[in-house]
């Protein structure tokens, strides 16, 4: 099966360096580029003309809203989708079904939907959310269950612990129906994941690693009787030479002044996130001084995480040399990659223009992939 690539679209602002634009540390305040909608509107039609799928958007108190971003941007691009991304405590799953059947009319079918539980407790009592980790899990199983009803057609009533519902349903079902895109890699997320989700994204850890969480959900969701596709989210630094890409990965890695890395990791040290957990132990918070001594994969660099939170990991070297990763992911089950870089209008070139003849070469990429964009759907529920 081919695999579908999507980009990230820098709603929190963007910059030549991870150093620009940590979103952890105060310094993150400060960014070379403001997430304007000229800026933002350029990157996302570089990226469309690009032949990506879709644009990843984040959510949270560090960034712009991604449904109102996405719609703007609706008009400044005809074909790339948005993968919108919010959180299930912040609204009711009416209204995200009201929402996403609204923006499937307005947008011609282009919205994918990422589902974001929440893995910080600090972020989400900022928006009035107090349950605890396993709390939201089970909050999210919930409301993904009346969103699908709703989806369907409905009307639905649902009696749980966090949602009661009366003939919910929406003006008219989104047509097509959003996929639903979930992370999460606890024991409280996994089982939702297999019970409710299209596609799950994993942090970009060694290939081994997502192995084995690919091949524990695909036996969690047989047992449901489903099928889950899955997606890695990860930076890139690609260049035409591996040296140009480890280079770049080296001026990174010396920018990095010390006292961020330390506010940093400071606070993903508190983390809820079993996935941030991980993140975190394959770097262990040491700033070396070559960035090859946190290459924890061929190919996989671990320094964005000392600044970062969230993916914190990055595909790094030749386009050859990153397609052949991407090629090692694809063969433990990934078929979707949500790729991210600095800065990122820059950088999506740097894959466009070369990663993704590479991937085609090898039979990994449909040799129109804006037609195959258009393809995308929903996998059964």
């Amino acid at each position: 099966m081919p695999i579908t690539t999507h980009w990230f679209l820098p709603t929190h602002g963007d910059g030549r360096s991870v150093v620009d634009r940590p979103h952890t540390t105060p310094t993150g305040a400060d960014t070379p580029r403001r997430p304007d909608i000229d800026y933002l509107a350029q990157v996302a039609q570089a990226v469309e003309g690009l032949g990506f799928t879709g644009m990843l958007t984040p959510t949270g108190s560090w960034c712009q809203d991604a449904w109102i971003t996405t719609a703007a941007l609706l008009a400044r691009t005809k074909r790339i989708k948005f993968l919108v991304a919010f959180r299930p405590g912040s609204l009711s799953p009416t209204l995200a079904a009201q929402l996403a059947s609204t923006y499937q009319k307005v947008s011609e079918g282009r919205l994918l939907l990422n589902i974001v539980t929440g893995g910080e407790s600090t972020e989400q009592q900022r928006y009035g959310d107090w349950l605890d980790h396993d709390e939201r899990y089970a909050r999210t199983d919930e409301f993904l269950a009346v969103l699908r009803g709703i989806f369907a057609g409905g009307p639905v009533d649902f009696d749980g612990e966090h949602y009661s519902v009366r003939g919910a349903t929406s003006f008219e079902p989104p047509d097509p129906a959003p996929p639903l895109y979930f992370g999460g890699s606890s024991d409280a997320a996994l089982p939702v994941a297999a019970r409710r989700a299209d596609v799950h994204l994993t942090w970009g850890e060694p290939p081994s690693a997502v192995s084995r969480k690919v091949q524990r959900l695909r036996e969690l969701a047989a047992e449901q009787g489903r099928e889950l596709r899955f997606g890695l989210r990860a930076h890139v630094i690609t260049r035409d030479t591996s040296a140009e890409a480890w280079g770049t990965a080296q001026r990174f890695l010396e920018q990095m002044d010390p006292a961020d890395v330390a506010a940093s990791q400071a606070k993903i040290a508190r983390t809820e996130a079993v996935g941030q957990q991980k993140m975190a132990e394959l770097h262990g918070g040491a700033l070396p001084s070559s960035a090859r001594d946190l290459e924890v994969h061929p190919g996989l660099w671990a320094g964005v995480g000392l600044l970062r939170g969230g993916a914190g990991t990055a595909l790094v070297g030749s386009h050859s040399e990153v397609a052949d990763l991407i090629e090692e992911y694809h063969e433990v089950g990934i078929d979707e990659f949500v790729l991210s870089g600095y800065p990122h209008l820059e950088e999506a070139y740097w894959f466009g223009e070369g990663v993704h003849p590479e991937l085609a070469r090898r039979g990994l990429r449909g040799s129109n992939p804006s037609a195959a964009a258009r393809e995308l759907t929903v996998a059964p529920h």
